[in-house]
């Protein structure tokens, strides 16, 4: 860990937005489309457009910033702000209820808590923006756990939303330790909370990283559901399969259909702080600017 913490986010803020890119340019297409003919199609849309998998990264990478740590009533703030000059990045049916709501100045722990009839949200949208979180406190797990929660709790209150944010961000600091693959996943166990996310994990855990891809998408799911148990766990065995291959990686889960963006965020957040594991140059260029990030 050469680079500093904010650095390093925004390292990870690179890899998780053109992951994100990437996976929405593939977005709505056959999951079955052959890799030739993939190529081709990505190759005639520039730039690729990022959705709001990368605004709320980059709202959180402005926080860290600012404040050294996550203070959620500044977080939400900045949600609420990017959201509001840009609704149309893809947010979800909770997350424009809740920033609706917040932006005419409800307080946000009211709002997250009765999203889905009080049970708080449990899906993806904690988890595909939490690496950057993982990258900037990799040197303390306990403090990458207690940071992940602060920033999921603005939008997701339910345990499992939560648990997924902990689980992405505990491996981006996996990655960014330089740890072995194989010792992913168990690290990842160690940290994330109890409920039906970590016992997905537990059965990701347990399947070798050579077994056919369709096959563990499949039963691990790949957020068609878009709640973070159904996403979280595939995207980790797939970064552990290609742990230094970024494109590797992207290309795996992309090919997977479900929510392509997301598992591409996820996904390309983690590996891209894995050493030796580099954005291509080309993928870099065609991926639209990241505010706040150099050029």
């Amino acid at each position: 860990m050469n680079k500093a913490p904010l650095e390093r986010a925004q390292q990870a803020l690179r890899g998780l937005a053109v992951g994100d890119a990437f996976g929405e340019t593939l977005f709505g297409e056959p999951g079955a489309i052959a890799k030739r003919v993939a190529k081709r199609l990505i190759a005639t849309q520039r730039p690729w457009r990022w959705t709001d998998d990368t605004a709320m990264a980059i709202s959180i990478v402005d926080v860290l910033a600012k404040c050294q740590t996550i203070d959620p009533d500044e977080l939400i703030l900045g949600f609420v702000k990017r959201w509001a000059e840009e609704p149309n990045r893809g947010y979800g049916q909770g997350a424009f209820t809740l920033l609706t709501r917040v932006s005419y100045g409800a307080p946000w722990r009211n709002e997250a808590q009765r999203l889905f009839n009080g049970q708080g949200s449990f899906g993806n949208g904690a988890a595909m923006r939490a690496a950057p979180l993982g990258a900037y406190f990799a040197a303390d797990f306990e403090r990458v756990r207690t940071e992940a929660i602060r920033s999921a709790e603005t939008t997701h209150m339910h345990a499992d939303g939560i648990a997924g944010a902990v689980a992405v961000a505990i491996a981006a600091a996996c990655a960014t330790r330089g740890m072995a693959n194989t010792a992913l996943l168990a690290e990842v166990l160690r940290w994330t909370p109890p409920g039906h996310t970590l016992k997905r994990l537990q059965r990701a855990a347990a399947i070798a990283l050579t077994e056919d891809v369709v096959a563990v998408a499949a039963e691990l799911g790949t957020g068609l559901d878009v709640a973070a148990h159904d996403t979280v766990p595939f995207c980790l065995w797939v970064a552990a399969r290609h742990w230094h291959s970024y494109e590797d990686a992207l290309w795996t889960a992309a090919s997977q259909h479900g929510d392509r963006d997301t598992m591409g965020a996820i996904v390309g957040g983690i590996v891209a702080m894995v050493p030796g594991a580099t954005i291509p140059v080309l993928w870099q260029a065609a991926t639209e600017p990241v505010p706040g990030l150099p050029a």
